[in-house]
């Protein structure tokens, strides 16, 4: 049986890769009669090989019949609502959901195990494994999954004291029974502006979170993530807020509803923008009870997310540091507020640009001694921001004229506000990579000068 949905027969999975399959493993372990089938419109689905024989599946576009005849749907994050397939689907009277769905309801149908949830445009992965390091800190056995990368349906398989899930807009979209005991909107920039009719069309997704939340937590500084609706919520910020720093024993401190927490000259992360990060997540580890101890505990311990502002290499006086998952202006903002030069800032931007307008770029990067190399299907896009633009095709190319230049003292970092699509599968295979060139480039900098 499956938890919310009686009398299934036949379910349509719309997107198959990692999300994907654990939505066939989880129905085939709940419903074993369940007719299946499977929708992926590429022309090789990723995970194919791992599919059951009486798992029926089409590639590369959609099977309408399939779609119509379902008694429901889950579909993947990255299909909107507003694909004709699915709408013709929906018209039919076929129901629409997502993993994160699914998971809710299961979750709920166990009736243990609160879960902690986090949206935004950036900075939900590092709050949600630095909520899950608090919670283990605590003693607890967690599941941390969701947009992060581990499959929210796959936690199932292993009791748990407790869920953190990062829920993406797209997540949120085809979610309506997710029951947190708290949910936290991180902020609010511009992303994903060639899948919404504009940023209050975002938000509406985002602000989704706050309907299914027993305690909703907003950013004090981002009014913009306060509840549209009349409820009361929690706030943290740097000046005001629940959550918020003030001044302790002579120091900037972390406090949590009055009680001093650590402070900010301890945190092991590192950037203003990381200070509210750790706000957010002590937030949300009161509501479950976690300790301030552990909470502090973690903070002095973790040391950040691959891809997230990360040194990757280190030789010849040259930081190479990888902020790959910098997927937007906003992300990419905060790493170059965060920052702390000796020498030279040589800066990677481009890729995917999805629809956004990069222009306020230019306002931090004028007051910088940087020089910025332009690559990938939307580099030309990143070429006016500053007066040192270099164009390239590819990452390599242009990492590899750094290298030519880049002298003891600077820095080269890698935070292109672009995804990663036009040339690379994810942002972590872009990571990947340019942590590669970084050590093979390295080599040969003294050799180039």
């Amino acid at each position: 049986m499956i938890p919310g949905f009686a009398n299934l027969q036949r379910v349509c999975v719309v997107g198959l890769g990692m999300t994907g399959l654990s939505v066939v493993n989880y129905l085939r372990r709940q419903a074993p009669e369940l007719e299946i089938y499977v929708i992926d419109t590429r022309a090789v689905a990723p995970g194919a090989e791992q599919l059951p024989a009486n798992v029926a599946l089409y590639c590369g576009g959609f099977e309408q019949s399939w779609l119509n005849q379902a008694d429901l749907i889950v579909a993947s994050p990255g299909i909107g609502l507003a694909t004709p397939a699915l709408q013709e689907a929906q018209q039919a009277g076929v129901p629409i959901v997502g993993d994160i769905e699914l998971f809710a309801l299961a979750v709920s149908a166990s009736g243990h195990a609160p879960i902690l949830a986090i949206t935004g445009s950036n900075g939900k992965s590092t709050v949600t494994s630095l909520l899950g390091e608090m919670a283990k800190a605590d003693g607890r056995q967690v599941g941390v999954g969701g947009n992060i990368g581990f499959a929210a349906l796959d936690m199932l398989k292993e009791p748990q004291d407790l869920y953190v899930l990062e829920l993406s807009s797209f997540q949120l979209e085809t979610t309506s029974h997710l029951n947190a005991k708290a949910g936290v909107y991180l902020n609010l920039s511009e992303d994903h502006m060639d899948r919404y009719q504009g940023m209050a069309d975002y938000d509406a997704a985002k602000q989704r979170l706050f309907a299914q939340c027993e305690v909703a937590i907003a950013n004090q500084d981002d009014p913009a993530t306060w509840p549209k609706s009349n409820r009361e919520y929690l706030t943290f910020g740097f000046e005001q807020g629940d959550y918020v720093l003030a001044q302790h024993q002579g120091k900037a401190w972390l406090q949590a509803r009055g009680e001093w927490v650590m402070p900010i000259d301890e945190i092991a992360l590192i950037g203003r923008h990381n200070v509210a990060n750790a706000l957010a997540a002590i937030a949300l580890a009161q509501q479950v009870g976690i300790s301030l101890a552990a909470c502090a505990q973690a903070l002095r311990e973790y040391h950040g997310l691959p891809h997230r502002c990360q040194c990757v290499h280190q030789a010849h006086g040259i930081r190479w540091v990888n902020d790959s998952k910098a997927t937007n202006l906003a992300s990419t903002g905060a790493a170059l507020n965060g920052l702390m030069l000796e020498g030279r800032l040589h800066l990677l931007l481009g890729g995917d640009g999805k629809g956004a307008d990069f222009s306020e770029l230019a306002a931090l990067l004028a007051p910088l001694n940087v020089a910025i190399y332009c690559y990938g299907r939307d580099g030309d896009q990143m070429m006016p921001l500053h007066p040192s633009a270099q164009r390239f095709e590819t990452l390599e190319q242009s990492m590899s004229a750094i290298a030519s230049v880049v002298k003891s003292g600077d820095m080269v970092l890698l935070s292109p506000a672009c995804a990663s699509w036009d040339q690379f599968p994810n942002f972590m295979v872009r990571g990947e990579t340019f942590a590669k060139l970084a050590e093979k480039l390295s080599d040969s900098v003294v050799a180039l000068q």
